[in-house]
């Protein structure tokens, strides 16, 4: 799609609200790109995020696509938010791993 100023400044406030979950964000890298695979539905949009931790290298990738190229930055966004969450849970121990304490002596 075009370079948009809007847009530009959307995706930096969204990058700015992840640093709040995971400061230690090395890299987030935004791509919005517009097909027209649905010539039914007009064109859609599609956003590929890529999210970079020390430590944990690639945390994140995903893709939303949408008609409304804000609604799919907006999408993209909020799953990349929750998954690094769950990261950030993870590192704390916040979440508890499961284990099998049946081990070989298991009985029926």
């Amino acid at each position: 799609m075009d370079h948009s100023p809007a847009m530009d400044a959307r995706i930096a406030e969204l990058a700015r609200k992840l640093e709040l979950i995971h400061p230690r964000i090395t890299s987030c890298q935004v791509v919005v790109d517009q097909v027209d695979r649905h010539k039914s539905k007009g064109n859609q949009f599609e956003v590929h995020v890529l999210v970079h931790v020390p430590g944990r290298g690639e945390v994140v990738t995903t893709r939303h696509p949408h008609e409304d190229p804000y609604l799919a930055v907006k999408a993209a966004f909020d799953s990349v938010n929750r998954q690094l969450q769950e990261a950030v849970e993870l590192e704390r121990g916040e979440v508890k791993r499961h284990t099998d304490d049946r081990g070989d002596s298991a009985r029926p």
